[in-house]
């Protein structure tokens, strides 16, 4: 019998975009709910979940978030020039969400399944033109990129992660590209979505 996957309590960060693992994320807090989230994660050295909006907004009252998502690990902290607090986040285990409450604060909290890891895979000859067109991509868009291990190029989990990171998707296809479990099949995917994107 399968070991059932851990589950966790923690907060939750709905926004109008998707975190991929390995990912990197910019974030202005301001209101005191996040405030107090970046203060729990700091001191006890968790994480917050990122999860696409489903319906609400980013601020205000609390927006209902997607089912899966990504856990998030503060890397950096700075203070803006606007006066408010900036932080870095990187995105890490993906995760299910299974329960969520609301604390007097609008805080969402959530019971999360994490998920394994997908396992590291070759990208085949039959998509090879991807890290190519990813490696373009990196140069122009994604600098903090630039100095990763060739190696990286040819794991399929993170080539299709980068691409759909980097490519203009539309948000629903930015989660589906999050919640598929196949890294072939994303990246299959993706290359169908290429040909939007070619100039005439």
């Amino acid at each position: 019998m399968a070991a059932s996957a851990p589950m966790l309590d923690m907060p939750l960060f709905p926004l109008g975009a998707v975190l991929y693992p390995g990912g990197h994320l910019q974030l202005r807090i301001f209101e005191p709910r996040y405030l107090d989230m970046v203060r729990e994660c700091s001191r006890t050295d968790s994480g917050f979940g990122v999860c696409l909006i489903l319906d609400g907004q980013e601020a205000g009252a609390p927006a209902t978030p997607a089912a899966v998502g990504t856990l998030a690990r503060i890397t950096d902290f700075h203070n803006r020039e606007d006066g408010l607090l900036g932080i870095v986040a990187e995105g890490g285990t993906r995760f299910r969400v299974r329960r969520t409450r609301i604390r007097a604060d609008g805080l969402v909290r959530g019971d999360v399944e994490l998920w394994p890891d997908e396992p590291t895979q070759s990208v085949p000859v039959e998509l090879a033109l991807l890290p190519t067109i990813l490696e373009r991509l990196i140069d122009a868009m994604g600098p903090h990129w630039r100095p990763g291990s060739r190696a990286f190029y040819d794991d399929a989990s993170w080539v299709g992660f980068r691409l759909a990171e980097l490519l203009p998707l539309e948000l629903e296809e930015h989660q589906r590209m999050l919640e598929l479990v196949d890294p072939l099949q994303r990246l299959a995917d993706l290359r169908d979505i290429l040909p939007r994107f070619q100039k005439d």
